[in-house]
């Protein structure tokens, strides 16, 4: 059961996950911030995009679109590698036995698992309209430039630079939540200064931002 406006689903996309269009069972209910350019409110997905959706909610729904795609790449990788390093005739005139219980497996399955991982990545979800009411991306599917550099998303910003400055990508990520992807630079000054913190002082930190001025 959700407890947000449910966005509007074209009947040709009923049951799709909106971020990867397998089979939908589940709805992810995406509490919109202060610096998030749409309300509150629920996509249908499957439970497996909805587990990696609740730990990159990002500063808006299509950031953690673009984080979930990022990380469905990330476990998907060996599958997707079948595409760059096979075709599928190569891979049904390989010489492994129909009947090898290792190759012969492979050889069944493998152009399959490449074709469900690729449409899963290049699904970009229908626009999201709740009650007859669109809201425009703002550009965010266009993906996040800092410093003249161009990332796929704010997420793949943020562990670029925790793995650069050895910074707890989880905390930089929360603070962004907070102040919005275009005040990063301050994001990353307040994650620098409390680099060798405690937790509960991140934690403070955290309900320090969220507290109005």
């Amino acid at each position: 059961m959700t407890i947000y406006p449910v966005i509007d689903v074209p009947f040709e996309h009923r049951h799709q996950c909106w971020f990867c269009a397998e089979p939908s069972n589940r709805w992810l209910d995406y509490q919109a911030q202060a610096y998030t350019p749409h309300p509150s409110l629920a996509v249908p997905c499957c439970n497996e995009c909805l587990q990696l959706a609740k730990k990159h909610p990002s500063t808006s729904i299509w950031d953690c679109q673009l984080a979930v795609k990022d990380a469905l790449m990330t476990i998907y990788q060996k599958d997707l590698a079948i595409g760059i390093n096979w075709t599928e005739e190569e891979l049904q005139q390989t010489e492994f036995a129909d009947d090898c219980k290792i190759f012969g497996g492979f050889k069944k399955s493998a152009w399959f698992m490449y074709q469900v991982a690729k449409q899963r990545i290049n699904t970009r979800g229908w626009s999201i309209v709740i009650a007859g009411i669109p809201f425009d991306d703002n550009g965010f599917l266009n993906g996040f430039e800092f410093d003249d550099v161009h990332y796929r998303s704010v997420q793949q910003a943020i562990l670029h630079y925790s793995k650069t400055w050895s910074l707890d990508a989880n905390f930089v990520e929360q603070i962004v939540n907070i102040v919005g992807r275009n005040q990063f630079s301050y994001a990353l000054r307040i994650a620098r200064i409390n680099l060798s913190v405690s937790k509960e002082r991140k934690l403070q930190v955290l309900q320090q931002l969220q507290q109005p001025d």
